[in-house]
């Protein structure tokens, strides 16, 4: 070390350094820099010019520095101050905020020095703001942490819950090596071991083989060949044959098989039973039935709607839309689709069916909306209604409180107005049903009461139903 080295610096010797210059070498070796009286008062402020962060600071020189300083600071600066006029050395750093308006609040680490006999301390800081901000993404993250700790354990114990207390026999298996996952109680039994016995085995060691391939690739390929009949295996254990129906899903970046198992003999006797019944049903029953698909075209009609429409055989009526077969044609197409696929369902449609050679009939129509698969369809049961509308004819409808009440208006009114009032109240309630029965389509309500739309729209504020229904 030379003679102008460490010994010139601790020997006393300070050298004489010009005042902009130094004000250079204080705001280069720190963010910001104040001469602060022993009282506090703030003498003069510079900042690094690096650090624009902080703007202009010199409405701070003159006034006291416990205003710029947050509530928590103050006894900080003030215990400070007082172990330097006690003489104190070797003090160590000290963290105060600034506060400067509103909105404006940063942490800066300061170091006191004394530089002269009247009191006058040197105050230099460092900007703690970028290690603020990461303390707090740090804090930010682990409060994250916890609550995804937190979240991924309810949704453990949900699972685990739903496992145990499920009655279907599931499995998860893992399609990169073909071993079971996991899998709860009912499949255990039906496989003849516990989970823990299970769990961790190749399908190939659950299931009997199947020729000559591997279990765990004949059932991935037909996933993923997207192939819908499942697949019937036999458990080695248990010896019982079950048909397992696989489902392909992906989690957290991994693909697995949750395969479905149910007897083979249970699952095989229930289906058939039923579906023997509902095809001998279809054929035999007395009831007109036909499938549509969702625009009301029909794709099968039994022997009852060929009855019922004179119709010579299945293909004449196949392809065609059941509104060709209805008196109201779309109107009544439009009411029966719309109420089906809003509810599920609609019963008792009462309207005509336009048989084969032009003659109608008074027919009831049910419907069924099917939306459990690819393309949805829509199931009609229409039966004839012939005789219930003949007993429906005017004089036998009227019931006995109805001729008392119009009884009663005679001699209280003019045959004119006695026969405008009941008009009226039929021509409401007409009105009424054909709107609740289109769900409040003008257009469709019109047509099905052979108005015009501005006539039905004079009878419904007649009526004040226009009010009724929020228009």
């Amino acid at each position: 070390m030379t003679s102008r080295g460490v010994k010139y610096w601790t020997s006393g010797a300070v050298p004489l350094i010009a005042p902009e210059k130094l004000a250079d070498i204080i705001t280069a070796a720190s963010d910001i820099a104040m001469m602060v009286s022993d009282t506090g008062k703030v003498l003069s402020v510079l900042v690094n010019p690096n650090h624009a962060s902080f703007g202009r600071l010199e409405h701070w020189e003159g006034r006291d520095i416990r205003d710029f300083l947050t509530r928590e600071s103050i006894p900080k600066f003030e215990e400070r101050m007082d172990a330097i006029a006690t003489g104190e050395e070797n003090l160590r750093a000290v963290e105060l905020n600034h506060s400067d308006g509103v909105n404006w609040d940063f942490p800066v680490r300061y170091t006191f020095h004394e530089i002269g006999p009247d009191g006058a301390l040197l105050l230099l800081g460092r900007d703690l703001r970028q290690i603020a901000e990461m303390q707090q993404q740090l804090v930010q993250a682990q409060l994250a942490l916890e609550r995804d700790y937190e979240a991924q354990r309810e949704f453990d114990t949900r699972y685990r819950v739903l496992m145990d207390n499920a009655r279907d026999a599931v499995i998860f298996v893992t399609v990169a090596n073909g071993r079971v996952a996991d899998l709860n109680n009912a499949a255990a039994q039906l496989l003849g071991g516990s989970r823990d016995d299970v769990t961790g085995l190749s399908l190939a060691q659950v299931f009997e083989p199947r020729g000559t391939g591997d279990d765990a690739e004949d059932v991935s390929a037909a996933v993923l060949a997207q192939e819908s009949l499942p697949a019937e295996l036999q458990a080695r254990n248990s010896q019982r044959r079950l048909t397992v129906s696989p489902r392909l899903f992906r989690a957290a970046g991994e693909r697995f098989l949750l395969l479905r198992l149910e007897p083979a003999d249970e699952a095989h006797s229930a289906t058939d039973a039923l579906s023997e019944d509902l095809a001998a049903l279809f054929r035999e029953g007395v009831d007109a039935i036909l499938f549509t698909d969702a625009s009301g075209t029909i794709t099968a009609a039994n022997e009852a709607f060929l009855d019922l429409s004179d119709s010579a055989s299945e293909g004449q009526v196949k392809g065609r839309s059941l509104a060709e077969f209805l008196s109201r044609g779309s109107v009544d197409m439009k009411v029966l689709t719309e109420n089906a696929a809003r509810a599920g369902h609609m019963r008792l449609y009462a309207t005509r069916l336009v048989r084969a050679h032009g003659s109608e009939v008074a027919v009831e129509i049910s419907a069924a909306y099917l939306a459990d698969r690819a393309n949805p369809a829509i199931a009609f049961v229409l039966r004839d209604a012939s005789r219930i509308d003949a007993l429906r004819k005017p004089g036998a409808t009227v019931s006995e409180d109805g001729m008392q009440n119009v009884m009663e208006l005679v001699g209280s009114a003019t045959l004119k107005d006695i026969v405008a009032e009941t008009t009226d109240v039929v021509e409401k309630m007409c009105i009424e049903t054909a709107v609740e029965l289109t769900n409040n389509n003008r257009v469709a309500a019109a047509e099905m009461l052979g108005l015009s739309r501005q006539s039905l729209y004079v009878k419904l504020r007649k009526y004040g139903l226009l009010n009724r229904d929020g228009d």
